[in-house]
């Protein structure tokens, strides 16, 4: 019988082949709301998966981005992010992927992130570690923020009036750089990989974090809320980083909740 990450796995790369099929195509977007951008490769791939959940679990709940999902009662419940980095997408930036995460009770257990551009399939199940393409990853052994390369990200709207500037110049200013890709659950993959040394980000939803901080903490990292709090995936922020870096990140996120700054902002 396969196991939860592999039939994960599979009906990620199904997903993810439809989406390269729309690539090709260069479809066009529509606004939901007033700024976030959905496409029809969205609501194609989140059909598939939540076709392929209801097909293997009929008694699992699933909760996706587009609102195919259903609700239930069962301990198992599914995190379907059908098409993380749709911005990217549709304006042709090669960095989006498909996010399948799941829970039993509460506890993160088996997660999926497959980006298709690159055809890299990182898998991780609790307990047995993390892996990128069948091959076993692990975080960076990065000690301190100044030799460190780490990812956030912004909202989709109103982000000069995000408090993440902030938290983002500082960093800038005091490592070797932050990057700003556009896909969240990408850059949890690539903490658990050894491509960053940690994430942050604010006002994420459970479908963009859920398969992404659980191929951390199994590749033997840690992830928080920003003040180093449990996560809650329904929380306000969250931080993903190697372990060793975690107190220093942690300290100097205290720091800047608090008005403080290292560096000072320029004039």
């Amino acid at each position: 019988m396969k196991s939860f990450v592999e039939i994960a796995g599979e009906i990620a790369r199904e997903a993810g082949a439809s989406i390269s099929e729309f690539a090709r195509r260069r479809i066009g977007f529509e606004l939901k709301g007033a700024y976030d951008l959905v496409t029809e490769a969205d609501r194609t791939s989140e059909r598939i998966i939540v076709e392929r959940l209801r097909q293997h679990f009929p008694t699992h709940a699933v909760m996706a981005e587009e609102g195919g999902g259903n609700d239930g009662s069962s301990e198992y419940q599914w995190y379907v992010d059908p098409l993380d980095g749709t911005t990217n997408f549709a304006h042709g930036f090669p960095v989006y992927n498909v996010s399948i995460g799941l829970a039993r009770a509460g506890e993160l257990i088996a997660g999926v992130v497959y980006d298709p551009t690159r055809d890299e399939m990182f898998q991780a199940e609790a307990g047995s570690g993390a892996f990128l393409n069948q091959q076993p990853i692990r975080v960076t052994p990065t000690a301190r923020i100044d030799d460190s390369l780490s990812a956030t990200g912004f909202p989709s709207r109103k982000r000069h009036q995000n408090i993440n500037i902030y938290f983002y110049y500082q960093l800038a200013m005091t490592s070797h750089g932050v990057r700003r890709a556009g896909a969240a659950a990408i850059d949890l993959a690539y903490v658990a990989c050894g491509r960053l040394d940690f994430f942050w980000e604010f006002q994420l939803k459970p479908w963009d974090m859920a398969a992404g901080c659980l191929l951390v903490r199994e590749a033997g990292g840690v992830c928080t809320d920003m003040r180093g709090a449990p996560l809650d995936l329904n929380g306000p922020h969250v931080l993903a980083d190697n372990g060793a870096l975690h107190a220093a990140v942690v300290e100097l996120f205290g720091e800047i909740f608090a008005g403080k700054q290292r560096e000072p902002l320029p004039q």
